[in-house]
């Protein structure tokens, strides 16, 4: 059994039944982040942030379809490149809007605006030791918790 790794460290957890992003939290005003330390200054308190999970549910924002792989660390897998959904998506909680791809399998027909997704984990690629894991967006199955 291969182990199941993060292909990128430091941006969501490992849990696989919750998995959660990893983001930052200004001191300053507060403002959410994501990722933690990739984003815009928080004015006061130096710019510093403190790490906080962020909310495994939202609302989709806005969507498209790609027809052309995303940057790294994205690993075309497929030939010819396959197109893939991706979703702004609102977590209301932070009023912060993550992009991310949608679930294999879920196309632009599936969801709309407003739709309610979830962090999930799924394989970006494998080699002979290793699962490297992403967070994706999928469809609500059950209770929203």
């Amino acid at each position: 059994m291969k182990k199941r790794v993060p292909a990128v460290e430091g941006l969501f957890t490992m849990d696989e039944r919750s998995p959660q992003l990893i983001g930052g939290r200004g001191r300053g005003r507060g403002s959410y982040f994501f990722p933690r330390d990739m984003a815009g200054a928080d004015p006061g308190a130096g710019g510093e942030r403190d790490e906080v999970l962020l909310s495994r549910f939202g609302t989709v924002w806005s969507y498209t379809t790609s027809h052309y792989p995303p940057p790294l660390p994205y690993v075309v897998t497929t030939e010819p490149f396959e197109p893939l959904v991706i979703a702004a998506v609102h977590l209301e909680p932070e009023d912060l809007v993550v992009c991310g791809q949608m679930m294999p399998g879920i196309t632009t027909d599936d969801i709309s605006v407003g739709t309610t997704v979830e962090q999930k984990l799924d394989t970006l690629y494998e080699d002979d030791e290793h699962e490297y894991l992403v967070w994706k967006w999928d469809l609500v199955h059950g209770e929203a918790a």
